[in-house]
């Protein structure tokens, strides 16, 4: 994984974070966005951290770009609180996660797992801040979503429900008989249909719609 921060003591407590973890491994650090995506340009990177605030290219700008030079490549937002404005652009950027930086070291080793495996992860402070946005996002909105939706099957209707309800792919599966890797292939097939880059927009949607009860 990859860390975009300019503060070098913020990337030094992430690197002490991500050491206690056998299972990541960091493999470069970058000062901006502009290095952090030369540096996804040069190896393999599966997983970005990347603060919002850097010079030169901050992290929303850095996360759009990576949309476009490297798809692959999960990002993870860090932002300090009441940020709003944000969480709203980096989500619709395609970041799979976003932290707040006062988060516990062990709320970002989960972060860098769920979006590795190709899920999402916010923390409970934002999520209760999409939540918010999401429940005032008025009526016009709420039709565009649930015409989205129309053109769903039935199966692939309940699966969006669940991510809306913060499901894992796991906890998917259980609740609807289906393997985990089932799953993945409903939702990989809903981001396809309704033109989404990741299952945090997917979720987001079915909010929006109405169906996430």
């Amino acid at each position: 994984m990859l860390i975009a921060d300019d503060e070098p003591l913020m990337r030094a407590g992430i690197k002490a974070i991500l050491g206690t973890a056998d299972d990541i491994e960091l493999v470069a650090e970058a000062g901006d966005g502009r290095e952090a995506l030369q540096i996804v340009r040069e190896r393999r990177v599966d997983v970005a951290v990347l603060d919002i605030r850097m010079p030169r290219m901050d992290g929303l700008a850095c996360a759009k770009e990576l949309r476009v030079v490297a798809p692959s490549v999960r990002v993870v937002m860090l932002t300090t609180f009441g940020e709003d404005d944000n969480i709203v652009r980096a989500l619709s950027d395609g970041a799979a996660g976003f932290l707040l930086k006062d988060s516990a070291p062990e709320e970002l080793l989960r972060a860098v797992r769920a979006v590795n495996n190709g899920e999402a992860y916010l923390s409970p402070m934002v999520t209760s801040r999409v939540v918010g946005m999401v429940a005032t996002s008025g009526q016009p909105k709420r039709q565009e979503a649930q015409k989205a939706v129309e053109g769903l099957t039935d199966r692939e209707v309940e699966v969006l429900a669940l991510l809306g309800q913060g499901m894992s792919n796991a906890d998917v599966g259980a609740k609807l008989h289906m393997s985990e890797a089932t799953v993945k292939t409903y939702v990989s097939r809903l981001l396809a249909k309704l033109g989404l880059t990741n299952r945090v927009q997917a979720a987001l949607l079915a909010r929006d719609a109405g169906i996430a009860n």
